[in-house]
């Protein structure tokens, strides 16, 4: 039995974008052991969390450490797989999210490679690293790396910037396999769904609390504007708030159920979603959508992977370099544009959602083709070490 270890995936992460990754990752490693006929035990070593797992099965196993405090503990769980993969969270490869995530990552994968275990770099965003010792750091772990995927063409650009000579294997996001209910047929005349994901960091100004990520606009008052001009639309929508980060305890800086609920108050009319229990919960909502937009990217894939029309609002890097990866490029940009732009663009789509959904669905055939080299490259690989053992 192959023995495969996940890493900066997460079983029970209140941010059900990180846990849309890891059920995916999951149903991925399924369908590569199934086509391969292969067996393997996936164990998770992840943090501890009060929230119970989404990821279940009796080939999952979960093992909590704090690889910063106990990095011995961190080191025998790696040195006991066959096999390490690193989804980096989706994003967090990176220097923006301050110093202490981009030393827990780089010191996960260091141990890694001391533990003389092949490390896979599964589809994720790499970068920006503005720092120069991040970037070195960074390079050598990538080039002591097993496998290394990107989800976009920016992070494969990335790479090559730092020096990457290896192959680098482009894929997508393997959210685009996340399991979901499509919704039930719905009769024709009745108002027109509208789902919001209103991000509690971003209605915060970011962990700083101070706009963190430098949004050109006022991004509270940007939701307020864009909840009243629905109300207002004539074809009567029905506008449903989305969370997407739910904190088990409730509150804090990232909730966007908390957030959600407080704009609730000012407007009583919207429907806030319940607090989802799973990645794939929060996809079957999001798929009986009519139109979609907000700051979660995994929201935003959820709604592209089920055929949604959506508008990704962005305030990194990483939602231009996937959507447009796909030839998908209706994402705004809260960094650079304004709020009349953005309420512009998000309105035009609106109009254009017919014709969106046409886009969509080619672009999402794209992005299932560039992840199966992922899933290929990764078989691959399994199969070699099975027969090793």
């Amino acid at each position: 039995m192959l023995k495969v270890a996940l890493i900066f995936h997460s079983a029970s992460n209140d941010n059900l974008g990180v846990g849309a990754l890891s059920v995916s990752e999951v149903a991925i490693l399924r369908r590569i052991t199934e086509a391969r006929d292969l067996r393997i035990s996936i164990t998770f070593i992840d943090s501890f969390a009060e929230r119970p797992p989404y990821v279940t099965g009796n080939d999952v196993t979960i093992r909590p450490t704090r690889p910063l405090r106990k990095p011995l503990d961190f080191l025998r769980a790696v040195r006991e797989a066959d096999l390490v993969i690193d989804i980096g969270g989706g994003d967090s490869f990176a220097d923006i999210y301050g110093p202490r995530r981009i030393g827990q990552m780089l010191l996960m994968k260091y141990l890694t490679h001391l533990a003389r275990t092949p490390l896979v770099l599964a589809p994720q965003t790499f970068g920006p690293f503005k720092k120069a010792l991040s970037s070195f750091l960074s390079r050598q772990s990538i080039r002591l790396s097993a496998l290394t995927t990107t989800r976009d063409n920016l992070s494969t650009t990335q790479l090559r910037d730092l020096g990457i000579q290896s192959n680098i294997i482009e894929a997508s996001d393997v959210a685009l396999r996340l399991p979901y209910d499509a919704p039930p047929p719905r009769a024709e005349g009745g108002p027109v769904r509208v789902g919001i994901n209103v991000s509690g960091l971003l209605m915060s100004g970011g962990y700083t609390r101070n706009n963190m990520f430098g949004l050109k606009m006022d991004y509270p008052q940007l939701m307020r504007e864009i909840v009243q001009k629905f109300a207002n639309h004539p074809d009567k929508c029905e506008i449903h708030l989305v969370p997407h980060v739910i904190t088990w305890t409730g509150g804090g800086v990232e909730d966007d159920r908390a957030a959600s609920l407080k704009l609730q108050q000012e407007f009583p009319f919207l429907t806030v979603a319940p607090a989802f229990a799973s990645p794939s919960e929060a996809k079957s909502y999001i798929a009986g959508m009519d139109f979609f937009m907000g700051a979660r990217m995994h929201a935003c894939i959820a709604a592209f992977s089920s055929g949604v029309p959506v508008v990704p609002m962005a305030y990194s890097r990483k939602f231009a370099g996937l959507f447009g990866s796909l030839g998908y490029n209706e994402t705004v940009d809260c960094t650079t544009q304004s709020a009349e732009e953005i309420l512009d663009h998000i309105f035009s789509a609106y109009d254009r959602r017919t014709e969106l959904a046409k886009v969509q669905k080619a672009a999402l055939l794209t992005g299932v083709e560039k992840l199966e080299l992922y899933e290929r490259a990764l078989g691959d690989l399994m199969a070699t070490l099975a027969e090793g053992r």
